[in-house]
């Protein structure tokens, strides 16, 4: 019985592979975006939730990375079926190189995004309490020289947009950058995947 397999046989696992890693990768990137993003946000609403709706574009933005993967896994998975045309190892290095850089780019935009998304939102500052003889004032500097002083440290989170709403627009800009590295992985990958199929004339 003779094999209806045309091509190498080993090239289809870094096809496969290719198409696993943007996938894999652009979630990774699209879920930690939605949740470092996501805790700023909902932080912030206690606060001010009339400002949520404002806020929770940082997580759209991310969620549209996994959309980035999936387009690219499609394109790649689709593109292999040995029965019908011949599948070759360059084929394979093709459409492994195209997943690798539409995940990675958008693991790295998802981390750029959940950074900025949180920060944007969120600005922490340090109050040091100082109890002396039963009474309590606002002090900056930790007096740790003299035992007649207990310090207590309080972390106090401030939400910057909550609090100038003028960042709002350059926070937008700078995810706009951001979500432009995994949309460059994306238009490299598509590229990548068309040369696959290219190595030879059958």
């Amino acid at each position: 019985m003779s094999s209806t397999f045309s091509g190498d046989e080993t090239a289809p696992f870094f096809g496969f592979l290719g198409a696993a890693a943007a996938l894999v990768f652009s979630c990774m990137g699209a879920a930690y975006g939605t949740a470092k993003s996501g805790v700023g946000v909902a932080s912030m609403g206690v606060m001010r939730p009339e400002l949520v709706m404002k806020s929770i574009v940082p997580v759209v933005m991310a969620g549209v990375l996994g959309i980035y993967g999936l387009i690219i896994a499609v394109i790649i998975s689709t593109g292999i079926n040995p029965k019908a045309k011949s599948y070759y190892l360059f084929d394979g290095y093709a459409h492994l190189s195209s997943g690798l850089a539409c995940g990675l780019a958008g693991l790295s935009a998802g981390m750029a995004i959940g950074i900025v998304g949180d920060a944007g939102v969120r600005f922490e500052k340090r109050l040091d309490l100082v109890i002396w003889k039963g009474r309590a004032a606002e002090h900056f500097l930790i007096l740790i020289e003299q035992p007649e002083l207990m310090t207590l440290c309080i972390l106090v989170i401030f939400r910057a947009n909550a609090q100038q709403p003028k960042l709002f627009v350059g926070m937008i800009l700078i995810l706009i950058f951001a979500e432009a590295l995994a949309l460059y992985g994306l238009i490299v990958g598509i590229i990548l995947s068309s040369r696959a199929g290219q190595s030879r004339a059958d």
